[in-house]
């Protein structure tokens, strides 16, 4: 796996959604997947999936008769990336700007505001005591 996180496409994504279901998967068994949410046709799935495997975002397991798919990434590592390009592109890279926009627009439960309560402090707890 190479350092450097491919940039995968909305409709990349889709497929990579599959894939983090379930894998490894035939070529006709992520068609068949995604026919219930998409209108694409067999080829265009065949397409993105090539573009992924050159990519490197999606591996090829080649032993059998039949090519079976594999993410390269897990699902959080790529979340993470696109979280990380998107708060470079929209935010210059300031989390806080991005958090407090998010904050101050949606309205969150009681349930959601004590979660990331308890998930800063986790963080500042860790982050006072580093050797924990």
């Amino acid at each position: 796996m190479s350092t450097s996180m491919p940039s995968i496409s909305e409709a990349e994504w889709r497929v990579m959604n599959v894939l983090w279901e379930k894998s490894p998967l035939t070529a006709n068994e992520i068609i068949s997947s995604l026919q219930g949410q998409t209108d694409w046709n067999p080829k265009t799935v065949r397409t993105l999936l090539n573009r992924l495997v050159q990519k490197n975002a999606v591996g090829v397991n080649q032993n059998q008769r039949v090519y079976t798919f594999y993410p390269m990434y897990s699902q959080n590592e790529c979340q993470h990336a696109e979280a990380q390009s998107f708060l470079e592109r929209i935010y210059s890279g300031a989390l806080k700007s991005m958090l407090v926009q998010f904050i101050q627009k949606d309205s969150l439960s009681d349930e959601e505001i004590q979660e990331l309560r308890s998930i800063l402090d986790a963080k500042q707890s860790s982050t006072d005591h580093p050797n924990k």
